[in-house]
């Protein structure tokens, strides 16, 4: 037998396997990237449609901090005067 043979004996019996095994190792992988790659965007687009009301929401929240400023300076009014 050759030399030549005997590494191309080697290569297929040997190194062959083991490429297709890292290689079936490395798609997996991939797969699950896509997977999580794929639940990220469906998060991402569902959060989009939550953020098309927010100013409104944000119109809320001012006018309820303006109640509140307004309550607390009328309750900070006579607490003044009680303490001092």
């Amino acid at each position: 037998m050759s030399l030549w043979m005997i590494g191309n004996l080697v290569l297929i019996v040997a190194v062959v396997p083991i490429l297709v095994a890292l290689l079936n190792r490395l798609l997996a992988a991939l797969e699950q990237i896509r997977g999580a790659a794929d639940d990220a965007l469906g998060g991402g687009v569902a959060l989009i449609g939550e953020l098309n009301t927010a100013p409104e929401l944000l119109a809320t929240t001012d006018v309820v901090i303006k109640e509140v400023a307004n309550g607390a300076v009328r309750y900070a009014g006579p607490v003044s005067k009680l303490l001092g």
